[in-house]
């Protein structure tokens, strides 16, 4: 998880808890896992804003989600993913 405690991080981690859910889940297609570890990695990264990395990951979810293999649940738990990381401001 990432450090500091402020409603972004907070929401920040949220999410990637989520995400983090989603990828250990053995149903979800090993393509989609992998597309989600890699960017769980680069959520927790601290080297740019919690405003960047929320919207950098609102876009790669975005791309991941238009996925014809994926099953709709993991499609939607995906959708709660993007709502948290939405919810992150400057």
């Amino acid at each position: 998880m990432v450090e500091k405690n402020d409603p972004n991080t907070d929401t920040l981690n949220i999410a990637i808890t989520t995400l983090v859910e989603i990828a250990a889940n053995p149903s979800t297609p090993r393509n989609i896992k992998k597309d989600l570890t890699e960017l769980i990695v680069e959520l927790k990264k601290q080297n740019s804003p919690v405003s960047v990395r929320a919207a950098n990951a609102i876009s790669a979810l975005d791309e991941i989600s238009q996925d014809p293999n994926m099953p709709s649940y993991v499609r939607v738990t995906l959708w709660q993913a993007v709502s948290a990381l939405e919810r992150i401001r400057e």
